[in-house]
């Protein structure tokens, strides 16, 4: 019998028939060191994703028990956006780390371990996977590239963090603190809204160098100017107009809680 798994890989997904079993294989190839989850959340694709994801996980399945990797899934009845995604994965994890997995290859999962290890070990609580530190390989979109930048620098100011990449799909969490954190957000708001209920926890939040390979719209990537808009506005509501007590669930450990919590 599999033992709690150390990390829960969530990963929500759409239209991504064309990604999804590059990602599995990729997954499974890594040598991990401890027993994984993989939960997937399809919202409501409408090309055969899930039909692809099935058959992949009927063939894999003795590989998959071999290398102590375990399977939750579900599959949204109308599509929600990404952030609704991420929150039904949450609820679905075991895992005593969780880390979101876009369902592309915009990112390296072998890359996930070093992510993880700071968190396992107890030396950070948070750590957040940087595409603009010097290191890994790097290639970016100019207006994408300027654009991050410009909300990280906003969200910075906002949330009193020194990042380099607040936009990062690749932030990895103690259980304790992403499944306490009352998330509202339903597309793309999920990374300013998380870092901003971060910013307000007395944790060590750390940021290493990771690997990015950006694609295009003809690609499958669905990010677009609207939502680089309504991430300003998450910035500004989540760091200065939502209250404290609409940030965490009851869950939430005491021990990381500062005596005030702005907001």
């Amino acid at each position: 019998m599999l033992s709690k798994p150390a990390l829960s890989l969530l990963i929500p997904f759409y239209n991504e028939r064309d990604n999804l079993a590059a990602l599995l294989d990729s997954v499974v190839a890594i040598k991990w060191g401890w027993p994984i989850e993989l939960i997937f959340v399809d919202d409501c694709s409408q090309d055969d994703s899930w039909e692809i994801l099935q058959n992949w996980l009927i063939t894999h399945a003795n590989d998959l028990s071999q290398k102590r990797v375990t399977v939750g899934q579900f599959r949204h009845a109308i599509n929600q956006g990404k952030g609704v995604a991420i929150q039904k994965a949450i609820t679905l994890s075991t895992g005593t780390v969780l880390i979101v997995q876009d369902a592309d290859s915009e990112y390296l999962p072998s890359e996930i371990p070093i992510l993880v290890n700071p968190i396992l070990e107890g030396r950070a609580d948070v750590v957040f996977g940087s595409r603009f530190r010097q290191s890994g390989a790097q290639a970016h979109r100019t207006y994408h590239y300027f654009g991050n930048k410009l909300l990280t620098f906003l969200s910075n100011i906002a949330s009193g963090l020194h990042l380099t990449d607040m936009e990062t799909c690749y932030k990895t969490f103690h259980r304790d603190i992403l499944a306490n954190i009352n998330l509202r957000s339903r597309r793309f708001g999920f990374e300013p809204e998380v870092t901003a209920h971060v910013a307000r926890l007395k944790i060590i939040v750390w940021e290493l160098p990771i690997s990015y390979y950006p694609r295009g719209y003809s690609e499958g990537k669905k990010i677009t100017w609207k939502d680089g808009v309504a991430a300003i506005w998450h910035i500004i509501y989540f760091n200065w107009i939502c209250s404290s007590k609409e940030r965490f669930l009851p869950g939430i450990p005491k021990k990381y809680l500062l005596k005030k919590i702005r907001g």
